[in-house]
């Protein structure tokens, strides 16, 4: 009966709680915008991590599900937009894969010119031949044997020679997973061509929502060169066999036992997808995690004591609560396959039209009242469980145990120095390049 009675004012507490968020939410908003469209800057007010959580505090309070008839994804085929914010349904839309499908087939076809990669595919013979197989070539035990120590060795290198200031993505967020590439996937090629490579063809599957031509056709002429490159590196590996434990020979020796899925063709698709999803994810989450310590000195003091302390696991934890706060992506879309509803028995319910894509806010879900304790503080003891940062479900990202190693393994060296700073001006913010990925972002330390 007590225990019936305190969830009672629990479930008020909260409710009141998320009105309150929503209130302030709408505030920050007004006084934001007037702001920034006195100052000419709009779009980068509602582009800024900030604003966008206001945003979906906003929602989660008035509005939490929405549909829509208008049509705001151009790249991939649909009848509409959906977007759900609270946890509970963005978790239901990511988990029901029947009725949510993935869309990136069209595209990944195109860049493979021809067959479809295990991302872009549903539940079925096809994903599950193709994600076996890699997990054999890509084993888990890798990560620690020897991901983690290689991205360690090389960040503190760097870190070292750097001489207090380092122009951090060049020399390196892309130089740690580039070199992953090359001596862990064995397939990493000319450096600066393989950034640009994969950086171009992450952007075309996953972030061109309005189908950019210009840029788009430049995507298909790099991803043409790179499956030039990766046929011509495959077969020269198997004319001159190499000892490497590395994922391309782990692929060969799958070949030649005849394991289903690995043809040259199919070895070349899937590590034509690996590569997209590694050198400019791992950069960019590396960027934005320094981004939001540096923002908070207190956070930024307790990640240079764990660094200091070579206390990893709490490292680690800065980071994806970092990443929380600033993340990779706030939203991850999936298409309707038939008429359906999300939240159903619940006042927030919403119909969802077949073929309308659904954006599902992992960035909202990882601040929902009702789901996350305290979730405006920046706390390093949430379990992994609240985070979202690659996705979710059966189409998590593949690389997320390499990510969890290889992020703090590039940020421990740089957190370790003293005096952690930005360098002065515009330097010392992200700059990013015409795709949206960071291409300079320049620290200092003291020596």
């Amino acid at each position: 009966m007590i225990t019936a009675v305190l969830n009672i004012f629990v479930s008020i507490y909260q409710r009141l709680a998320v009105w309150g968020e929503a209130l302030f939410a709408l505030v920050s908003l007004l006084i934001g915008g007037i702001r920034a469209l006195f100052a000419g800057g709009v779009g980068s007010f509602f582009l800024k991590p900030a604003t966008q959580r206001h945003v979906f505090a906003l929602l989660r309070g008035v509005w939490p599900n929405i549909s829509l008839s208008r049509v705001v994804m151009k790249c991939y085929g649909n009848t509409g937009t959906a977007l759900v914010t609270r946890r509970a349904d963005v978790v239901d839309v990511l988990n029901r894969n029947a009725d949510f499908e993935v869309v990136y087939g069209p595209r990944m076809r195109e860049l493979t010119e021809g067959d479809n990669f295990f991302l872009g595919m549903q539940p079925g013979w096809d994903y599950t031949r193709d994600t076996s197989a890699m997990r054999l070539a890509a084993r888990m035990t890798d990560v620690a044997e020897i991901v983690q120590p290689r991205a360690s060795e090389l960040a503190t290198k760097i870190v070292d020679q750097s001489g207090g200031k380092i122009d951090i993505v060049p020399a390196l967020t892309l130089e740690v997973p580039w070199d992953m590439t090359d001596t862990y996937f064995g397939c990493g090629g000319a450096r600066a061509t393989m950034q640009d490579w994969t950086t171009t063809l992450f952007w075309y599957l996953f972030q061109d929502l309005g189908a950019d031509a210009e840029k788009g056709a430049v995507a298909l002429q790099q991803a043409g060169e790179l499956r030039s490159y990766l046929d011509a590196h495959i077969a020269d590996r198997k004319a001159n066999p190499t000892a490497a434990p590395d994922i391309l020979n782990r692929c060969l020796a799958l070949q030649a036992s005849d394991t289903p899925g690995m043809s040259d063709l199919g070895i070349r698709n899937n590590l034509l997808g690996l590569l997209i999803g590694a050198i400019p994810t791992i950069s960019k989450a590396s960027c934005l995690v320094l981004d939001e310590l540096l923002n908070r000195p207190e956070a930024l003091a307790s990640a240079h004591r764990a660094a200091l302390n070579d206390d990893d696991a709490l490292l680690a934890q800065h980071c994806w609560e970092a990443l929380r706060f600033n993340p990779f992506n706030p939203v991850i879309y999936r298409r309707a396959t038939h008429e359906t509803e999300v939240a159903n028995s619940t006042l927030r319910r919403v119909k969802i039209r077949k073929g309308q894509i659904v954006f599902a806010a992992n960035f909202s879900a990882c601040f929902d009242r009702f789901e996350i304790p305290d979730p405006t503080s920046f706390r390093t003891d949430r379990p992994w469980e609240t985070y979202m940062i690659w996705g979710y479900g059966m189409h998590n990202c593949f690389g997320d145990q390499i990510n969890q190693a290889v992020i703090p393994a590039i940020l421990k060296p740089l957190l370790k120095q003293k005096n952690l700073r930005r360098a002065r001006g515009e330097a010392g913010q992200i700059s990013t390049g015409d795709l949206g990925f960071p291409a300079h972002f320049h620290l200092e330390f003291d020596t």
